[in-house]
């Protein structure tokens, strides 16, 4: 075999790949491909120097990884709000006419499969790496794995940077065959094909994943220098770079419309060789998608029509208190086992007494379960017409079920004011010293629970008076471990002001909630009144009684806290400028990061806007700018060079 012909039987086997695994449509037998790809093996042994990156050859091969390595997303992964019900999508639909002030508007419908999230970066046509959701900011390198998947292009037609994301999924008939092969082994079986494609993904050995037999939907993109100005026209142009189409997808205008794709998604779902959960609801104009903007968790231009939740019927054996991280009381029953959805389920979320009160519930009542996805199981109905007359009354507690103090009782929250329980003690401070807030290398739940059951801590602030000498005592630590925990508390001293306020474990305030807080109050966000953080838009009531009631309850503690750590308040403050209010498109190469150009003109008080439309102000250009340059043209958009936005940022 020449080079040639070597390079030609690359792009056949690629073709036939293709014709195979996303038009579902083989162009040659197995055993006319096996063949094929023999001799491009035997070709690459000889040559090794002379191998093709995108050969089928180099899906497979490399060897197993020690660790999953983090990447950073270009552009944030979002979550995206989940409707129930028709009356739920009526009332995000009217949300969507209300903020855009249209009463016609387009909808992209498409499949959600129920899978894991992929982000795909691709550079100059190859890709470049592949990562795991993570935290919507940063994911696991999982790019050796995603080459195994065959209907994951190596090599697309496009050459501008761009993230491709979307859902792997695994087959039902390949979840069978993988959960009988773990049964064989001695390994517990996959709960379902959701957790068995997320395993499969984060396998350590490229070759363990490459047998799982995966495949790839996108739907989605993230970053990217293209300008189409429908979703519907964008994910088109991804499914002719080689990616796999859903079986279904449409563009509609009307709530009957709607609801019309999502009876037939639901009567088209045990057809489907993978598992969906619903259905996605997409504003299909990305710009005005852009201009509806961003809650803390979401875009509010999308939703997920989630399908009806599965349910069983079964007997509740028990209902147990069981103290949360903020010392919220929650009653759980304890089910008679029962399998729902490819999940046994033996516990349920009552929420709280008030709800047992309103349902009537006893121990040892039927009662109708539902699961749907990833939310907690929950009893959702008593049937009393099963009763025999031996059921038993459930009554609250009146004393912690950890720390046997007595608990306040606050409208239909109970909680568990006492600081030093240890239900709330090792979790709040395993929590507070967790990656995702300050961050204490050494601090892991183990480690905690030691401390607490040697009597060295009570509550978090014991930690900044622990000393070396009492750590060596205790068992697993020597001299060095011990220096090393103590150097990682001091280390948190000047921590950001939205780890200190996430590492407290406020009930309902996670990051985003946390740096809102931040950059308006700075550190004295407890000091705010209940009304003033009611009219912060993504706050609400909800979270503002959360924040108050914490800070009623906890207030010396945090100022007690702020004197150890001095956390560091923001110092992001956006100045009026000649481009506060314009709106502003970025497009070709820059010679600063993106991320940071956007922040400082953030700080100037523009909008950096993704695509250029009639509303756009101004447009900076790089090297490279492409389509988005020539269309400001068009459009008459002041357009200026990168050189002049650096004038500007400084």
């Amino acid at each position: 075999m020449t080079y040639k012909e070597y390079k030609d039987a690359i792009e056949k086997l690629k073709r036939w790949a293709y014709a195979y695994y996303v038009l579902d449509d083989p162009e040659v037998s197995d055993e006319v491909y096996d063949k094929l790809y023999k001799e491009v093996e035997e070709f690459e042994k000889k040559n090794p120097t002379k191998i093709d990156k995108t050969s089928p050859t180099q899906r497979v091969g490399a060897t197993p990884s020690k660790e999953f390595k983090k990447i950073n997303h270009l552009t944030l992964m979002w979550s995206m709000e989940d409707v129930f019900n028709s009356q739920e999508l009526k009332e995000w639909l009217e949300r969507i006419y209300k903020n855009s002030n249209q009463k016609e508007i387009e909808f992209y419908i498409e499949p959600k499969f129920d899978g894991a999230s992929l982000n795909l970066i691709y550079e100059n046509g190859r890709l470049k790496s592949a990562a795991t959701r993570g935290d919507g900011k940063v994911g696991e390198d999982v790019t050796l794995n995603a080459k195994t998947i065959p209907s994951i292009p190596l090599e697309i037609d496009h050459k501008g940077l761009i993230e491709i994301r979307g859902e792997v999924v695994i087959p039902f008939e390949e979840f069978e065959k993988l959960n009988q092969e773990r049964l064989k082994e001695g390994k517990p079986p996959f709960a379902n094909p959701r957790n068995a494609a997320a395993g499969s993904l984060r396998q350590l050995d490229p070759l363990v994943t490459a047998k799982r037999k995966l495949h790839f939907y996108p739907w989605g993109v993230g970053y990217n220098e293209l300008n189409y100005p429908t979703l519907s026209s964008l994910m088109e142009f991804v499914y002719s770079l080689g990616f796999l189409p859903p079986f279904k997808r449409g563009v509609v205008k009307s709530f009957e419309e709607i609801e019309k794709f999502y009876q037939e998604f639901k009567e088209e779902r045990d057809k489907i060789k993978v598992m969906l959960d619903g259905m996605v609801i997409k504003v299909n104009d990305i710009q005005l998608g852009e201009d509806l903007g961003y809650t803390i968790k979401y875009p509010r231009s999308m939703v997920a029509y989630k399908f009806p939740p599965v349910e069983k019927i079964t007997k509740v054996v028990d209902v147990i208190p069981q103290v949360g991280r903020s010392g919220v009381i929650t009653p759980v029953a304890l089910l008679k086992p029962v399998e729902i959805g490819g999940v046994v389920v033996e516990r349920a979320s009552l929420h709280n007494y008030a709800e047992i009160k309103k349902k009537g519930l006893k121990i040892g009542d039927s009662v109708i379960v539902v699961r749907s996805g990833d939310v907690i199981p929950e009893v959702t109905k008593v049937l009393t017409s099963h009763r025999s007359g031996k059921e038993k009354k459930i009554t609250p507690p009146k004393v912690c079920p950890v720390c046997k103090k007595e608990l306040l009782q606050e409208k239909i929250l109970i909680k568990c004011q006492n600081l030093s329980c240890p239900a709330r003690v090792v979790n709040s401070i395993v929590y507070f010293g967790s990656k995702e807030c300050l961050n204490i290398q050494g601090l892991g739940e183990a480690t905690v629970e030691l401390l607490y059951k040697h009597n060295l801590v009570k509550d978090v602030l014991d930690l900044f008076s622990l000393k070396k000498e009492d750590l060596i005592k205790l068992p697993s630590f020597k001299e060095k471990k011990a220096q090393n925990l103590i150097d990682a508390i001091k280390g948190v001293k000047g921590s950001e002001c939205w780890r200190f306020v996430n590492a407290l474990g406020i009930e309902h305030i996670g990051e985003g909630a946390s740096k809102k807080l931040c950059g308006l109050f700075g550190l004295d966000w407890y000091k705010v009144s209940k009304e003033e953080l009611e009219k912060i838009e993504g706050i609400g009531e909800k979270m503002a009684n959360s924040i108050t009631e914490f800070v009623k309850v906890n207030k010396a503690k945090i100022e007690k806290l702020l004197e150890y750590i001095h956390p560091t308040p923001p110092t992001k403050k956006v100045k009026s400028s000649h481009l506060t209010g314009k709106k502003i498109v970025l497009t070709g190469k820059m010679s600063l990061p993106r991320e940071k150009i956007k922040e400082r003109l953030e700080s100037l008080g523009a909008k950096v806007v993704n695509s250029v439309s009639k509303g756009v102000d101004l447009l900076f250009y790089g090297e490279n700018p492409g389509s988005k340059l020539k269309k400001a043209k068009e459009l008459g958009i002041k357009i200026l060079p990168q050189e002049e936005l650096l004038k500007e940022l400084k």
